[in-house]
C-alpha cells in the first residue's frame, strides 16, 4: 500500500511540474483551455505566416518563474516585443534576420487573490477576471513582425524579488494607451531579479494595506527582498478626522517600514510623480502639498532609502515644457487611435514613454542610492537625466490589442 501510495505522488508531481516543460511554437499549438493548461490566449492564434500580436499562456501556481524565448524565424526576417501579464515589458524590440535567433531569460511574478495561509485580497471589480490576479502566466508578444520559436517557463525560488506597491501611477496598467513606471521597470533587469507590481489605481497607503494586498506581498516576500513605496496621489484627497500628510499619511508609511522590516526585506520609498499643471512663469506648480515633505521626513527618520520622484519628475516636465511634456501623458486629440471617442487630456496619468521614461528615474535613483541591485541592471543600461529626456518621437512601442478609453482610478 504504501508503494502505491508513493508511485501515486510520483504522478502528481510529473504530471504539475509538466508545465515546466518548453513550448514549441514552430509546431500547431491549441488556443488555451483551463483543462490543458495552455496555448494561445486573449486573441486569435498567429497566422500561418505569423506576423500578428498574439498571447500565450500557462497554467501555474502563484510564484516566481524564470521564462526563456527563442525569438526568431528560419523563413523569414523578424521584429519581436516580450511583454507579460499586463503589459509589462521584458524584451524590447528583438530584430532577427531570417535564419537567426536570438535567447532571452527573464522574471515573471504570476498570481492569485489568495494569500497562503488564509485571507484573500480584496480586489476591485475591475480588476475581476484581468491578466494580474488570473492562475495563468500570459505572455504577449507584439511588434512589426513577432516571431517565436519556444518559450520555456521554470518555478524560480531564488531571485531577488522586488515588489512594487502604489497606485494608477506604478501599477501594470493593462489597455492602451494607459501606462505606469512600474510595468516599464523589468526591462531593466537581469533574470536574477524578478519585478512584483502589487500597485493598483485609486489606492492609498491605507487603503492598499486595509485590502490586504500589504499581506499578500509579505506572504510572498522572503528575507533580502524588496519593497518600494510610492503612494500621494489618492492620500491627499483622503478627509475627516486624522487624514493629511501629517498624520494618516506618515503612520500608514511606518507601518509599511515596520512590517517589511519585520520579514526581513528591504523597504524603499518613493516620492509621488508630478503632475503636469505649469505656472505661467513656465515652471511646475506643487499639486501633492505636503506630502512629499512628509515622506522625506519618514524617510529621514527611519533611515529609508529614498528616491525623490517628486523632484526628478518636476525636472522632466520643465525640461519638456508645458506644450511637451503632454508627450509622456494620456493627452490624443481624437483620431490618434481607430477605436477612440473622445479626446484624452490627462495630467496625471503616463501613456508607455511618459512610464518608461520615469522607470529610467526609478532606476537612475537606485544608482544614486548606491543600491546593490545596480549589480543586476542588464549590459544595455544607460544611465539617464531628467533633463536630457529621449526623443517621444524615436520611442517604439507596438500597441497590444487590448485597450480601453476609461481613465483609471485616482487622479
Amino acid at each position: 500500500m504504501k508503494a502505491k501510495i508513493l508511485f501515486s505522488l510520483f504522478l502528481l508531481c510529473t504530471s504539475v511540474a509538466s508545465w515546466a516543460d518548453s513550448y514549441d511554437l514552430t509546431k500547431l499549438q491549441p488556443m488555451y483551455d483551463d483543462a490543458v493548461g495552455y496555448g494561445y490566449d486573449i486573441v486569435d492564434a498567429p497566422a500561418a505566416k505569423g506576423c500578428n500580436p498574439f498571447f500565450f499562456s500557462v497554467k501555474v501556481p502563484d510564484g516566481n518563474y524564470r521564462v526563456t524565448v527563442v525569438l526568431g524565424s528560419r523563413k523569414r526576417a523578424a521584429e519581436t516585443t516580450v511583454r507579460a501579464e499586463s503589459r509589462r515589458l521584458m524584451v524590447e524590440k528583438c530584430v532577427t534576420r531570417k535564419g537567426r535567433t536570438e535567447t532571452f531569460s527573464f522574471m515573471v511574478h504570476k498570481r492569485t487573490p489568495d494569500i497562503a495561509g488564509g485571507g484573500k485580497v480584496r480586489i476591485k471589480p475591475g480588476e475581476v477576471g484581468s491578466m494580474t490576479w488570473d492562475d495563468k502566466l500570459t505572455l504577449e508578444f507584439n511588434g512589426a513582425a513577432p516571431a517565436v520559436q519556444t518559450i520555456t517557463v521554470e518555478a524560480d525560488t531564488t531571485a531577488t524579488t522586488l515588489f512594487l506597491c502604489g497606485n494608477s501611477t506604478v501599477v501594470d496598467q493593462g489597455r492602451e494607451p494607459w501606462a505606469s513606471w512600474g510595468q516599464m521597470f523589468p526591462r531593466w533587469f537581469d533574470s536574477t531579479v524578478c519585478v512584483a507590481n502589487f500597485g493598483e489605481s485609486g489606492l492609498t497607503a491605507s487603503s492598499f494595506m486595509a485590502q490586504n494586498r500589504l499581506d499578500k506581498v509579505l506572504s510572498m516576500m522572503k528575507k533580502g527582498d524588496y519593497v518600494f513605496c510610492e503612494f500621494g496621489h489618492n492620500d491627499e484627497k483622503e478627509k475627516g478626522p486624522g487624514t493629511g500628510a501629517w498624520y494618516h499619511y506618515t503612520v500608514a508609511l511606518k507601518k509599511f517600514v515596520d512590517r517589511v522590516r519585520e520579514k526581513g526585506g528591504n523597504i524603499i520609498f518613493c516620492t509621488p510623480t508630478q503632475r503636469r499643471f505649469f505656472e505661467s512663469n513656465g515652471t511646475l506648480r506643487n499639486t501633492h502639498g505636503d506630502f512629499p515633505a512628509a515622506m522625506r521626513a519618514v524617510a529621514q527618520r527611519e533611515q529609508v532609502p529614498l528616491i525623490d520622484l517628486n523632484a526628478s519628475t518636476k525636472t522632466l516636465f520643465e525640461t519638456m515644457g508645458s506644450e511637451g511634456s503632454k508627450h509622456l501623458l494620456v493627452h490624443y486629440p481624437m483620431g490618434s487611435f481607430p477605436w477612440q471617442q473622445k479626446a484624452f487630456a490627462d495630467n496625471t496619468h503616463f501613456n508607455p514613454f511618459g512610464a518608461y521614461e520615469v522607470a529610467k528615474l526609478v532606476v537612475m535613483g537606485l544608482k544614486n542610492l548606491s543600491s546593490p541591485l545596480v549589480a543586476h541592471l542588464l549590459p544595455s543600461w544607460q544611465d539617464f537625466s531628467p533633463s536630457s529626456p529621449d526623443d517621444w518621437q524615436s520611442f517604439y512601442w507596438p500597441q497590444s490589442p487590448l485597450y480601453d478609453g476609461k481613465k483609471p482610478d485616482g487622479n
